[in-house]
């Protein structure tokens, strides 16, 4: 999607981006309802929000009417904004849902500049696409010679997420894709083929219940046993780049060779590679932040973060975007047209990719950093659970069951974030931009950001602020694993 003319339109979902130095008067409205879209040749009922303006500009008010016109509770959380805790959109901690047929007024100030995005935080709502892009530009902006592309990524499944949460909880990890296991190393699972966790019942793993493995027994093979890795929970039915697949994808003719793509992975369960084939890419931004520029042709993304590149387009041709599902073969994006180039057929399906590593991550380095400091407080999560049991948490508890972590304002908070299982985690802080300081047991002063991949049986530790008191949400950004538990808080007061 293209807004080099002051205009976004997301599928269904229409979101109007003007120029960030126009003004608007009158409030503007974000309706959260029911739409139709077309996946494979299908009729797909999903939600959907729309925006009849989207003219945020920082330093003037993100100032909005939310309507819910869904026939069930809702609530939008503003992902990557810093709002007054009640006014986050996280049921419980920052307000109630939104009952059907209400509205509730927004109105806060925008300090940050960016790429973020907004969804519900509500039940599996995110899931059914109730999520949209959210930019937030600056008076400048309207004088860069620079043509700006949204890409917005989501995983898509004809079943509903309900029914696939019941599968996964219940042992059964039906939906499992060929490309769950892989990556796995030490032969610990080696030859496992598309079919081979099929039909695995409310048992756990069909044909071995024979062998009466108890709690017990399962727990000392996790010990004893190679960790395997795993990668994605479930195979969905299609991936979509502003909401379309390949099978129809966007065109977006290119009328500037400056362009800046601003790609935000909103899916459930999936992370991507980013692949710019031709082109050569300048990542200039993470979460909204910016970044000391990289230069590149492939980049991963993980769920919920956001990449700004920086693309010079100075021939004519058509060049595919591409995302690539991590550790498979499914792919999906846009084209950026420039001239009368021809578009050539892309396939859903290419070489299987292999799984993201901390490498990136590593590299990157804030534009702004935190001012140097040490420490005042440091808090440890422990990331559990495993794909068997489908049982997450964090430091061993359940949400719900959990112990909130504390902070006191003006502290500098350290987050060490231990990973203890065979999956990567996407974990986010609500309320909150930190920097990345630790990979493992290297330290370095790495990018700003708002969620970040915890590896599997790795360790990442950030820093962050306690700037902005209340009540926040902490959580993988998995929706399945925050569903089965992953998720706590941070509370404090002003």
């Amino acid at each position: 999607m293209s807004i080099t003319r002051r205009e976004l339109l997301l599928g269904g979902a229409a979101a109007a981006l003007i120029a960030p130095g126009a003004r608007a008067q009158s409030p503007r409205r974000l309706v959260a309802h029911k739409r139709t879209l077309e996946v494979k040749g299908k009729a797909a009922p999903v939600l959907g929000l729309s925006l009849d303006r989207a003219d945020f500009v920082v330093g003037g008010r993100f100032a909005l009417t939310l309507e819910n016109r869904l026939q069930e509770p809702t609530l939008v959380h503003w992902h990557g904004l810093t709002p007054p805790s009640a006014q986050d959109g996280t049921p419980d901690l920052s307000q109630p849902a939104l009952p059907p047929g209400q509205s509730y007024d927004y109105d806060f100030e925008l300090t940050r500049a960016g790429t973020y995005w907004m969804h519900s935080h509500v039940g599996f709502q995110r899931s059914k696409l109730m999520a949209a892009p959210l930019i937030v530009g600056v008076t400048e902006d309207v004088d860069v010679d620079e043509q700006q592309v949204v890409l917005f990524l989501i995983d898509f499944s004809f079943r509903a997420p309900e029914a696939i949460f019941a599968d996964l909880t219940h042992g059964g990890m039906a939906g499992m894709s060929h490309g769950s296991m892989a990556g796995m190393g030490h032969g610990s699972m080696a030859g496992m083929g598309h079919g081979s966790m099929a039909g695995m019942d409310h048992g756990g793993m069909a044909g071995m219940d024979h062998m009466h493995m108890d709690h017990g027994a399962m727990e000392h093979m996790h010990h004893d046993m190679p960790m395997a890795m795993d990668i994605n929970d479930i195979d969905f039915d299609a991936y979509l780049a502003n909401d379309r697949t390949l099978d129809d994808p966007e065109v977006v003719r290119v009328s500037n060779q400056h362009v800046r793509l601003r790609i935000i992975n909103g899916s459930s369960a999936t992370n991507f590679w980013i692949d710019l084939g031709g082109l050569t890419g300048e990542l200039i931004a993470v979460d909204g932040d910016d970044v000391v520029p990289v230069k590149g042709k492939r980049f991963p993304i993980a769920m919920a973060q956001r990449l700004d590149l920086r693309l010079a387009i100075a021939e004519p041709g058509a060049f595919p975007i591409l995302a690539l599902r991590e550790g498979d073969r499914q792919r999906t994006g846009i084209i950026l047209a420039n001239g009368n180039a021809k578009i050539a057929k892309i396939a859903p399906l290419g070489e299987a990719t292999k799984p993201i590593t901390p490498a990136l991550e590593g590299q990157l380095k804030a534009a702004r950093p935190l001012a140097p400091r040490k420490p005042d407080r440091t808090l440890l999560a422990e990331l559990t659970g495993d794909m068997m049991s489908f049982q997450w948490g964090i430091n061993g508890k359940r949400y719900g069951e959990d112990t909130p972590f504390r902070a006191a304002k003006g502290e500098r908070v350290e987050l060490v974030m231990r990973n203890r299982t065979s999956m990567a985690h996407p974990m986010h802080l609500h309320g909150h931009h930190f920097q990345v300081v630790a990979i493992g047991d290297r330290r370095f002063p790495g990018a700003m950001r708002d969620t970040v991949l915890v590896p599997a049986m790795g360790s990442v530790a950030v820093a962050f602020d306690a700037d902005n008191p209340g009540k926040w949400a902490f959580h993988c950004h998995n929706e399945y694993h925050m569903m089965a538990g992953m998720m706590t808080s941070l509370q404090y007061e002003g």
